[in-house]
């Protein structure tokens, strides 16, 4: 099995070179299935997290996130990115604190958005959001850990949709010691083709949530080095769930129970791979 400090080293090289795909699995089953259909690397979904959990995005607490991480890591020989939300606190400094206890999880990169989670103002200001980066970056290097850490500038999901707000913000962060720098909302060509060029050589993950956006052959040609996908994956499932659920309640009938994957195809799978794990 690689060491955590293999799968950080593997995860550093990712962003070298090409584009790879990390999806967000949600659970223990969820992630030991994405390392089976041969992903590089997984990260977190602090929504898929809470929805699991009976909560909203962002109501889960940064103990029982830091549990949730932790869990992922173990379940996994794969790198794991973690979706730290905007590191649970509002100094640099406490920014900082609560990073060096997500690097103790054994994540090999982590991300720090600049939403604030105020409704007056939805986001820090630039500065003072490239401060809280710095204080991530200096946690990173002060734990001696080869973690990848993401600038997330999250303007566009709170309907600021000018890509150049966006890339004047990841500059800030990129200048602030982000490693990878993340806009989601951004998921048109001219956008991201206009991401990459101002950030560059540093690499850019763009969010793909949608099925009539672009391909990975196409983010790949426009030189961004990581996708993911967010919820979008637990969303699928919950979306089956619910349509088989209120069919089942409000109609009494059991016709979405078809689309189901079969009970021994997973059972199989799960045998195997615990076998396969040693366990």
């Amino acid at each position: 099995m690689p060491t955590i400090s293999d799968r950080r080293r593997r995860f550093r090289e990712l962003h070298e070179r090409g584009c790879f795909v990390i999806p967000n699995p949600w659970d223990v089953g969820t992630t030991r299935y994405l390392q089976h259909l041969g992903f590089e690397a997984v990260a977190t979904t602090s929504a898929g997290a809470a929805f699991s959990a009976g909560l909203p995005d962002t109501a889960v607490t940064r103990d029982a996130m830091l549990a949730h991480i932790r869990t992922v890591v173990e379940a996994t020989d794969l790198p794991v990115n973690a979706d730290f939300e905007a590191g649970y606190a509002e100094t640099p400094d406490a920014v900082a604190a609560n990073v060096r206890l997500c690097v103790e999880t054994g994540v090999a990169g982590l991300s720090i958005e600049d939403a604030s989670g105020h409704r007056a103002n939805a986001l820090y200001d630039v500065d003072t959001a490239a401060a809280r980066v710095a204080g991530a970056r200096r946690a990173i290097d002060e734990s001696g850990a080869e973690v990848v850490l993401t600038g997330r500038a999250e303007c566009a999901l709170f309907g600021e949709t000018d890509v150049q707000v966006a890339i004047r913000r990841l500059r800030a962060y990129a200048e602030a010691g982000a490693d990878c720098l993340y806009a989601p909302g951004f998921d048109k060509r001219e956008d991201v083709a206009a991401l990459v060029e101002a950030v560059a050589p540093k690499p850019v993950n763009v969010l793909m949530t949608a099925p009539d956006g672009l391909t990975v052959a196409d983010l790949t040609a426009l030189g961004v080095r990581r996708v993911s996908v967010g919820s979008a994956l637990a969303r699928v499932a919950w979306g089956a769930f619910m349509r088989a659920a209120r069919q089942l309640a409000g109609e009494g009938r059991f016709a979405l129970f078809a689309d189901a994957v079969p009970y021994m195809e997973i059972d199989r799978f799960f045998r195997d791979d615990r076998r396969r794990r040693g366990s």
